[in-house]
């Protein structure tokens, strides 16, 4: 079982990367937060990894912190929810914000993932509200080891933050559409209601992408 890998970042891709470790280069599956954490390739990187064996392939999911590992070993233990589904719902919420949503019974907010229907967020409720206390309430993630500041690309990771994201996503929004419309619209400023951060990213949400020529 593969826990951990640390190596060179070869490459970045749409929920993936390459770790060359020990002259062997791993392809590894990451969430949105994750990936976004990474620092540039060419860097040294460290993830917490969770190897997946199955009859066709091998496949090997990398995280940033120990809660995004954490939730996504309680997510595959629910039937019906196998490793992708897991990291697409990691991918539409972070971990803190994912935690609220479930112990909230927001339906709305887990069901906005791709994949995710009402029975199988219900289920989610169900199995799991009672198993996340190591993400209290309001609580911020674990710092990425992957990269460091916003240098690196790391999103902010308060409950703020993560509520906003959620607010958006469930209207129907992308999660990358969503973080970036939050960051932008001062997510991380500490005397901003999540109301107001909302009502911002909506409006750079609504405005028309200008066409260069």
């Amino acid at each position: 079982m593969i826990a951990s890998l640390r190596g060179t970042l070869l490459e970045r891709g749409d929920g993936s990367c390459v770790v060359e470790a020990g002259g062997v280069g791993y392809l590894v599956q990451v969430s949105s937060h994750t990936l976004a954490g990474l620092p540039p390739e060419g860097s040294e990187v460290r993830l917490r990894t969770r190897q997946v064996v199955r009859e066709d392939a091998l496949l090997l999911f990398g995280f940033a912190g120990t809660d995004e590992l954490r939730i996504f070993d309680l997510l595959i233990a629910v039937n019906g929810v196998g490793p992708r589904l897991a990291l697409a719902a990691l991918s539409g919420l972070a971990p803190a914000a994912l935690a609220r949503a479930i112990r909230d019974e927001n339906l709305g907010a887990i069901t906005a993932v791709p994949g995710i229907g009402r029975k199988t967020a219900e289920r989610l409720v169900v199995e799991l509200r009672d198993k996340l206390d190591f993400l209290p309430a309001g609580a911020a993630s674990s710092p990425s080891p992957a990269g460091r500041g916003r240098e690196a690309g790391l999103l902010p990771k308060s409950a703020r933050f993560d509520d906003a994201v959620a607010a958006l996503v469930t209207l129907g929004y992308s999660a990358t559409q969503a973080q970036e419309a939050v960051r932008r619209a001062g997510g991380e400023e500490a005397d901003l209601t999540l109301e107001t951060i909302v009502k911002r990213a909506l409006l750079r949400l609504a405005r028309p992408a200008v066409v260069s020529r």
